[in-house]
């Protein structure tokens, strides 16, 4: 009966299905950008891929996959590429700013005071106003805010505002006085607080010294962090990013962890650990969860060499061309810096710095050079010691390991985040040492307004050069700094190829222009490298994560402008469609309507 019941089972099926295996989804009729051969004249293209278990398992460059699974989705004959891996974000930070008060894009201080203002009008009394985005290189007075401009307006409730790249906030009155801070509150190293003529806080707190008010503000409780991070998801979900790697709160991890428990987590998340927290607590968050997870795992230690070009807190070589008394805000001691990196290399960590001045690169280099003259030398001692108690091995080739070692940072991959002035010779420094550059391309896009009154024309020559990098064969990945810059990596595309303003007005160093697959492999495949996870995604292959994007041009084709005005029509995570776009007229639709089909 069970034999007969097959039979009639197999014979119901339709004629491609009886010849070839039954899948969970097949894609067909695509424009499918598999990434293999990304930098050659010819990258792979197929028409359809087949999913099984989250895992692409057959690709094709006809649609002869199509009727070989539970369900075929038509792509109509759409682009399709990898998922975009943003190697650098802060999504929960991104998510609260939207729950709190959003400035980004404030064009005055005026229309600043007028959000603050209703904002503050909604609060319950003592409730503090937290949020951020602000930027005042793009007001016309060009002028840093004060605690006095806040006072006007925030009715008495504690107010703690970051910029755009969160080294520096504007607080009022009431967040000084909860935390303490006085005229004669000493800066901390690596931090300023901002003093007026007759020597009391302007207001303004600058990196390491935004320690000193954190503490004073309530921390957020377990559901009003899952409701940022769901708006962070969603937006990142809806500009193509499969995958993020992340520097949010230990408490935002644990938030990530039962999402994932739920099985509602549906981006995938490598999260950086703090590099200045103790080793214990280092290695009891590392235990804390499968490294493994492919989903969701704990990775590299995140330090903070300096602090930003727009704030003039990035650590530089020479003074700021436009403020000759001041180089910037180096946050560590030298000896004290490799001395921390080489007991955490030691203890099987992996460093990523965050360097955006000349001077900050080449304390996060020479950190790396200590730690690996450091792991060098115990490795000798411990070849030593095993020759030593066991001389019959003297004979025997490597017996006791090899030496030289391959070095730290090249063995585990070591970042510089930003690395956006470096010095010229120290990108063959990078080279050296095997050191990954992850930077953010549409930085570019912001900083341009104003980079070169910072830097001068000399060291503009090696500002946000990704062609040197290259050039000097570094890997270079790719990410945003979300919420800093938009997570659009459709933006960071345009500023790789162009090095221009949105506007097409600017330009900042053409010569640094890179082509348009050097800029998709580092959000993809060097992205992938920089994680270690090169043999599990970037490319559309055989046993792959079937993490894909589909949009409404094909972007190899498309106008740097174009670029900018390229729309996500579906976004899809290990097999399953997580985002689809809303259906628009055809009219609006500058080149595909949305695939038909769910992988829901």
């Amino acid at each position: 009966m069970k034999l007969l019941s097959f039979v009639l089972a197999l014979v119901s099926l339709p004629a491609a299905a009886q010849r070839c295996p039954i899948w969970d989804v097949v894609f067909y009729n695509g424009n499918i950008l598999t990434g293999k051969n990304l930098l050659s004249s010819t990258p792979e293209r197929v028409k359809s891929i087949a999913i099984q278990d989250g895992k692409i398992v057959a690709v094709d460059p006809t649609d002869s996959l199509n009727g070989c699974a539970k369900e075929s989705i038509d792509l109509h004959g759409a682009f399709a590429m990898p998922g975009f891996n943003d190697a650098h974000t802060h999504m929960a930070s991104a998510g609260q700013q939207q729950l709190a008060v959003d400035l980004d894009n404030i064009p005055s201080l005026s229309a600043m005071q007028d959000k603050i203002k209703t904002y503050a009008s909604t609060l319950p009394e003592g409730a503090w106003i937290t949020g951020g985005g602000w930027d005042h290189t793009k007001w016309a007075s060009k002028t840093l805010p004060t605690r006095q401009d806040l006072d006007a307006v925030t009715a008495g409730h504690p107010a703690f505002l970051e910029r755009t790249d969160g080294h520096i906030a504007v607080v009022n009155s009431a967040a000084l006085a909860a935390a303490h801070i006085i005229a004669s509150t000493k800066s901390p190293a690596g931090g300023q607080i901002d003093l007026d003529a007759s020597g009391q806080p302007t207001g303004i707190i600058r990196d390491a010294a935004l320690a000193l008010i954190r503490p004073a503000i309530p921390k957020p409780d377990a559901a009003t962090r899952r409701r940022a991070l769901q708006l962070s998801i969603d937006d990142a979900l809806a500009h193509g990013v499969t995958s993020v790697q992340d520097y949010s709160d230990w408490d935002d991890f644990l938030v990530l962890e039962q999402m994932e428990k739920e099985g509602k987590l549906p981006v995938r998340f490598s999260e950086w650990l703090t590099f200045n927290d103790s080793l214990d607590t280092l290695k009891a968050q590392r235990a804390h969860h499968d490294l493994n997870d492919p989903l969701l795992h704990t990775t590299m230690l995140k330090g903070f060499m300096d602090g930003s070009l727009g704030s003039r807190t990035a650590a530089m070589l020479a003074p700021y061309s436009d403020d000759p008394n001041n180089s910037g805000l180096p946050r560590y001691d030298q000896a004290k810096l490799n001395q921390m990196a080489a007991e955490r290399a030691e203890a099987g960590f992996r460093l990523g710095f965050h360097a955006i001045g000349d001077r900050a690169n080449k304390m996060a280099l020479d950190a790396y050079t200590f730690a690996n003259t450091a792991a060098e030398q115990q490795h000798q001692k411990d070849v030593d010691a095993c020759y030593a108690a066991h001389p019959e091995k003297r004979t025997m080739p490597d017996a006791c390991g090899t030496f030289p070692r391959l070095p730290v940072s090249r063995a585990d991959r070591f970042r510089i985040e930003h690395a956006q002035v470096v010095s010229p010779g120290d990108f063959q420094y990078f080279h050296d040492l095997g050191v990954i550059a992850s930077m953010q391309p549409s930085h570019l896009l912001t900083d341009m307004a104003w980079a070169g009154a910072r830097l001068g024309p000399e060291r503009s020559k090696y500002a946000y050069a990704w062609k040197s990098f290259l050039d000097h064969s570094v890997v270079l990945c790719f990410g945003t700094d979300y919420p800093v810059e938009s997570i659009s990596p459709f933006r960071g595309l345009y500023s790789a190829v162009t090095r221009m303003n949105e506007a097409s007005t600017q330009t900042f160093e053409p010569q640094e222009k890179i082509t348009l697959n050097q800029a998709l492999y580092a959000y993809t495949q060097a992205s992938a490298y920089a994680q270690f996870a090169e043999n599990q995604k970037g490319i559309l292959a055989k046993g792959y994560l079937a993490d894909f994007v589909v949009l409404d041009r094909d972007i190899t084709k498309a106008t740097p402008q174009e670029l900018l005005h390229t729309k996500v029509l579906r976004t899809v995570v290990g097999g399953v469609t997580r985002y689809t776009a809303p259906i628009t007229p055809v009219a609006e639709t500058p080149h595909h309507s949305i695939p038909d089909g769910d992988g829901n």
